[in-house]
């Protein structure tokens, strides 16, 4: 089958060549033959040479999406067969199939599935497409997850800002299949959480945390732990049933979140964590005027920023946030610092902490730089795969 022609221009083909899967429009010349966006088109170099097939939509700034470097893939239902095989096998590969667990079934481009994310929690999968050209073939696509996963029904969730960026609408709510109608319950490292998948941030829970929640605890027994942006509690929990500490007090600014983590808190039997609502930078404020000290403060907050042209912007914010924290940081004190920002490199996020370091006059040791789970996995070929940072520090 002959498909639409994208041209690049001269000298823009090593990425692709490279096998990195986004085109951005400021890379392409011209558009040869018929196509609609969300059809399937092949992108070729400026002297007419087949690169790879993909996606086309004209409506985003990343004009074509690649998932095949090779002429006589069709893109058709074996196609995502052979590729949603891959990457749930994956999962089953390294133990993350528990079935009363929770796992990233599917990580976009880490899975070589550019837009689109799969999520499972216990019986059920949450499914959320950020391309056009995916959410096309999702009538496709999803009679094949339920069936390579075993999982009963499907739920879409959607992202922000999803409609200007890709010309996509989606609902969240129940898609195929049998879906919940009340939480469901999943386990974490020993622990019980109750899930709701029709509201909530990410597809549910925070899944790229998890062993990062379980490494952070083993640093924390007998300490007064402070756990900013504590959502549904993970963190908290993890400090106080997994690690030993003291004492928890968690914060998060949604009153949802924190009915949640009392929830969860009351299902695993938890009675030395407390939470409350409240702004995180006041919050810290706050305590650090009434004299309040811990001996260790967890920071993960949501997203600081979405575009490269405010990551000065996220830099300064994240360093006020530290700085705030130091102030009610023991010394000795365990720091466990994150960034979920895709745009914040690691070493920006490590040269944020020297200039905390230099402002508050505190020496700070970095023991753990970390990422997400392995059920993120990152393609080499694409790094802006690799967003989350979680620093556990030791501040003296």
């Amino acid at each position: 089958m002959e498909y639409a022609r994208v041209v690049l221009k001269p000298r823009k083909s090593r990425p692709f060549y490279a096998r990195h899967p986004w085109v951005l429009d400021s890379a392409v010349e011209r558009v040869e033959g018929q196509t609609a966006d969300g059809e399937i088109v092949d992108l070729l170099n400026e002297k007419g040479k087949f690169i790879a097939r993909g996606f086309f939509n004209g409506q985003s700034r990343i004009r074509v999406r690649l998932y095949s470097w090779n002429a006589a893939d069709t893109l058709d239902e074996n196609f995502w067969r052979r590729r949603l095989e891959t990457a749930i096998g994956s999962r089953r590969e390294i133990g993350y199939d528990d079935p009363c667990g929770a796992a990233r079934l599917v990580f976009s481009e880490g899975d070589r599935l550019s837009g689109l994310i799969v999520d499972r929690y216990a019986q059920y999968l949450a499914v959320q497409v950020t391309a056009l050209g995916m959410a096309l073939r999702l009538p496709q696509i999803a009679p094949i997850l339920l069936e390579l996963s075993g999982a009963k029904g499907i739920v879409l969730r959607t992202e922000k800002g999803i409609k200007q960026a890709e010309g996509l609408e989606l609902r969240d709510g129940p898609y195929c299949g049998e879906t919940p109608r009340e939480m469901i319950e999943i386990r974490e490292n020993g622990l019980r959480f109750a899930v709701d998948l029709s509201e909530g941030q990410k597809t549910g829970c925070y899944l790229d945390q998890r062993e990062n929640r379980k490494a952070v605890a083993g640093y924390l027994r007998g300490r007064r732990v402070l756990d900013m942006f504590c959502y549904n509690g993970g963190f908290s929990l993890a400090a106080a049933a997994l690690g030993g500490a003291s004492e928890v007090l968690g914060v998060d600014a949604g009153a949802k979140a924190v009915a949640a983590a009392e929830h969860n808190a009351h299902l695993n039997g938890v009675d030395n964590v407390r939470f409350q609502a409240g702004d995180a930078f006041k919050t810290l404020e706050r305590l650090a005027e009434a004299g309040e000290s811990f001996q260790a403060v967890i920071l993960d907050p949501p997203k600081f920023t979405r575009s490269r042209g405010a990551l000065a912007e996220a830099l300064r914010a994240y360093h006020w946030l530290n700085r705030l924290a130091l102030k009610v940081l023991a010394p000795g004190g365990i720091l466990v610092t994150c960034s979920c920002s895709g745009h914040v490199a690691t070493q920006d996020f490590a040269e944020m902490l020297v200039g905390v370091s230099q402002q508050s006059h505190r020496d700070i040791q970095i023991l753990e730089r970390r990422g997400a789970a392995p059920d993120h996995p990152v393609l080499t070929s694409c790094p802006e795969g690799d967003y989350l940072k979680c620093f556990i520090c030791r501040v003296l």
